[in-house]
């Protein structure tokens, strides 16, 4: 459940992020104030070293003028909760002797 939250909130903010895009004139200064909105957005919803990076990159590609096309949310979703490998668990066999 908390999976699906993530990436529905990931695909709302990619795509407001985008919006600016299709403002002529002003969209790029509204860039300005989502970047640093989506960096926090970011680090919130991915807390450590990753969600740090990840912070740093989505405030660089929204600052930066036309790349809002890259879905940085979405993306760290995919890695996250997708791609990247979890350490699996060690299974012990404890013998038990029965008398």
């Amino acid at each position: 459940m908390l999976k699906d939250k993530f990436f529905l909130k990931g695909l709302m903010l990619d795509a407001i992020g985008m919006l600016t895009m299709g403002v002529p004139v002003i969209g790029p200064f509204l860039d300005i104030l989502w970047a640093p909105f989506a960096a926090r957005k970011m680090r919130e919803m991915y807390p450590g070293k990753n969600g740090k990076l990840a912070s740093a990159i989505v405030f660089i590609e929204e600052i930066l003028p036309f790349t809002d096309v890259i879905p940085t949310f979405t993306l760290m979703y995919l890695y996250t909760f997708v791609f990247k490998k979890q350490p699996r668990k060690q299974v012990r066999t404890i013998e038990v002797e029965s008398w």
